[in-house]
């Protein structure tokens, strides 16, 4: 009895390292990485409209070769529900054009290709100390366009997909015990991208994004963060030539606007 437990705790110690030397492994003989330098400049802002109402607004300004080259361009517009103290319900549309860019490009024709997205999501806060935690789950409904190969700068089709996204959220204040005007403070995230249902194929996994730095906070409601951005990205659709998977990896930095407006305070009196 003594052996058989002996023989199955080596096995349960050389397990982890087995997991860690597969994925070289198949990353050298199955993998295509396709590394880019980016530079995403970002604003988002909710305006609140009524006591439990918000207008989401956001546009993203994503670029390679860390702010030279183009990558995509979003804009998302959305309303924000405040359910509880701590839980936030939202939906909206989202705009997105990817352009030609990298090693393997997804505008595989040359020619920005649109999306369309519907979205909805749940947040829920928490603090635990000087921690703010926010957690975020969020489905998509997405719309990609299909370029005609003899015209290229036309829309032959739209293909439909599902993904889901989980997102944690932290800001740590470094200057007290909370965020206020005029006070650095830490920001990170972590991002999954799951894609289901029909048309994935071998792109379940989506991608990943993890990002980390610091925040200014000017006014309770206009804050600069400039973050470290690292993202994984696996593509749709192999190589041509060798039909391995293409993953993107791609490393650069984050420079976010955060401006949110409140219309239903009463303007000051004279």
């Amino acid at each position: 009895m003594a052996l058989h437990y002996l023989r199955a705790s080596k096995l349960a110690a050389l397990l982890p390292l087995s997991l860690l030397a597969s994925p070289a492994v198949s990353q050298s003989t199955e993998r295509i990485i396709d590394r880019n330098a980016i530079g995403w400049f970002t604003y988002n802002g909710d305006h609140k409209i009524a006591p439990q109402w918000a207008v989401h607004t956001e546009v993203q300004l994503r670029r390679t070769r860390l702010g030279l080259g183009r990558q995509q361009l979003l804009s998302r517009l959305g309303f924000v529900y405040s359910l509880a103290e701590k839980v936030t319900l939202s939906g909206g549309y989202t705009q997105l054009t990817t352009y030609p860019y990298g090693d393997y490009p997804t505008a595989s024709l040359g020619e920005a290709t649109p999306e369309n997205r519907a979205y909805e999501d749940v947040t829920l806060a928490s603090t635990y100390g000087r921690l703010q935690l926010t957690h975020r789950f969020r489905l998509e409904q997405r719309w990609l366009g299909q370029l005609d190969e003899s015209n290229p700068k036309q829309v032959a089709s739209w293909e439909y997909q599902n993904r889901a996204r989980y997102q944690v959220a932290g800001e740590i204040p470094l200057q007290g015990p909370t965020i206020d005007d005029g006070e650095l403070y830490f920001t990170f995230f972590d991002e999954l991208f799951i894609g289901f249902g029909q048309n994935v194929g071998r792109n379940v996994f989506n991608q990943n994004r993890i990002s980390g730095g610091l925040g200014y906070q000017i006014r309770d409601n206009w804050k600069l963060e400039l973050n470290y951005l690292n993202q994984w990205t696996q593509h749709a659709e192999p190589a041509p030539n060798t039909q391995q998977s293409v993953f993107e990896n791609n490393n650069g930095f984050r420079l976010n606007v955060v401006y949110n407006l409140d219309f239903t305070s009463a303007p000051p009196s004279n």
